[in-house]
């Protein structure tokens, strides 16, 4: 799975223009799944972000996760995170999971994140043409590859 986790002071997202999601301080995490995806892979990524300490302190130290601070979480399926651009100018998608194994996978990693979250998580709708609207808090932005954990 891969990942890109963004620390927002405000989120949303839109489907033909009815809300689906919308926080206030929290994280957007946008999530591309690829047929060699596990339950480990969801596991793994659902515990480091939940306790990834990318929020400020009193002293504006990035010390605090999404739990410590309260914040919320928004979860969008986004194949184009396994974009191949090697060959060509038109990005190949051949990595990305069929709908039929993604969207389970998409469901158990939301239920996998509100088990270690302890809190509902709102989502896109999966395969849908969204609009996704964020402030960017910092910014920071963070990429994550469960198949390289480095």
């Amino acid at each position: 799975m891969k990942i890109v986790l963004q620390r927002v002071s405000e989120a949303s997202v839109t489907v033909d223009n009815v809300k689906t999601a919308d926080i206030k301080k929290g994280l957007l995490i946008l999530v591309g799944i690829e047929d060699a995806d596990t339950q480990e892979d969801i596991d793994w990524l659902a515990g480091k972000i939940i306790k990834m300490r990318i929020f400020g302190d009193e002293n504006d130290v990035m010390n605090c996760s999404v739990q410590d601070i309260d914040g919320e979480i928004i979860v969008v399926s986004q194949f184009t995170l396994h974009a191949s651009t090697k060959k060509g100018n038109r990005p190949s998608y051949i990595k990305a999971a069929k709908p039929d194994f993604a969207i389970p996978m998409y469901e158990t990693f939301v239920k996998t994140l509100e088990k270690e979250f302890s809190k509902k998580i709102q989502t896109g709708i999966f395969g849908a043409d969204m609009k996704v609207s964020l402030l960017n808090d910092g910014p920071v932005t963070i990429v994550m590859d469960s198949k390289n954990r480095e």
